[in-house]
């Protein structure tokens, strides 16, 4: 399994997949933000955006993911204030310079992102921006791969580690993965090259029986990961049990602000119960998201659902297997 996204998209690109596919059957991961947030936190964010007061502040993929309750993307042409940003400190400086509004940044992503985003409280802390507020729907990537493992309808010889989270974690928090569950480890980068290698790393593994964690991004990613980012995830957020689309609640494997920092949750701004929904009728985006099935043994995969009108948010984000899948190897 290559848990990251943008792993599944590099595979397609340099035709590796279609290259390899006679000998190794390769399975996309949960590692796409956009299609592991549920849709109760999408009813959240919409609620918050009816609020005149608010200005919402989101990466563009989380625009178009669809509810029953309709998208953002509705919501912003209806006249609600919803922009889009590259960075959370996108949605700090537009705080900063709107005073008279509430500036909600939807913090959607995994330990690459959160680091920036806890950066951006307590900078809001300390120049008492009080006019900034986050969504907190960040999630951390291992304990998704131990209860991978731990679904016995999944069959995982071996993880491709997302090269982009292990930059902030390190290789350390694989190695319970590799010692409890017997699944081989190899943290990896993005070209070809670190492909091919970590693959064959891999494959050397399983065929001895050898499971254990391996590093071929040496150039970015330390064994003890960037202890500075850790810190200040520690300083900013508390871990706790979250739900993952397709998961379902997965312990100790969400972010949440610190009751010093509650001040910029914006969890305290929902003024409505909500509750989880299911996907539109034919969409299998949770079991894709599993790796249960691949993106073309969905029925409504190229027919109902494509970019242009996607039924479930695996077709919506750049790194969801259905999206990339459609693009770039349909049938593959």
């Amino acid at each position: 399994m290559e848990v990251c996204g943008t792993h599944t998209y590099a595979f397609f690109r340099f035709g590796l997949r279609k290259l390899l596919s006679c000998y190794v059957d390769f399975i996309s991961g949960p590692g796409c933000p956009v299609c592991i947030t549920t849709d109760s936190y999408i009813k959240k964010a919409l609620i918050l955006a009816e609020d005149k007061k608010n200005v919402i502040a989101t990466f563009g993929d989380l625009l178009r993911v669809r509810t029953r309750s309709g998208s953002l993307e509705d919501m912003r042409a209806k006249g609600a204030d919803i922009r889009m940003v590259y960075s959370p400190l996108d949605a700090f400086l537009i705080a900063k310079k709107n005073k008279r509004k509430r500036i909600i940044f939807l913090s959607v992503g995994f330990e690459t992102t959160a680091p920036l985003i806890a950066a951006t409280i307590k900078q809001a802390k300390s120049e008492k921006v009080d006019n900034y507020f986050i969504l907190c729907g960040n999630r951390l990537i291992p304990p998704a791969m131990r209860t991978l493992c731990e679904d016995k309808d999944i069959r995982i010889d071996g993880f491709i580690c997302p090269g982009h989270v292990s930059a902030i974690i390190g290789v350390r928090p694989y190695r319970d993965i590799a010692r409890k569950y017997k699944k081989g480890c190899v943290v990896c980068g993005f070209e070809p090259v670190d492909i091919v290698w970590s693959l064959y790393l891999l494959l050397k593994q399983i065929k001895e029986k050898t499971p254990k964690v391996e590093n071929t991004y040496t150039r970015v990613v330390k064994t003890g990961g960037n202890r500075r980012a850790q810190e200040l995830l520690k300083e900013i957020f508390y871990v706790d049990d979250a739900s993952w689309r397709g998961l379902g609640v997965i312990k100790k494997s969400g972010l949440f602000l610190h009751k010093k920092f509650s001040q910029f949750d914006a969890e305290k701004l929902v003024t409505k119960n909500v509750e989880e929904s299911s996907l539109p009728k034919g969409c299998r985006c949770g079991e894709v998201i599993k790796g249960k099935i691949k993106p073309y043994e969905c029925s409504q995969f190229g027919k109902r659902c494509s970019p242009n009108s996607p039924l479930g948010p695996c077709m919506v984000s750049f790194e969801g297997a259905c999206r990339i899948y459609f693009e770039y190897g349909r049938g593959i």
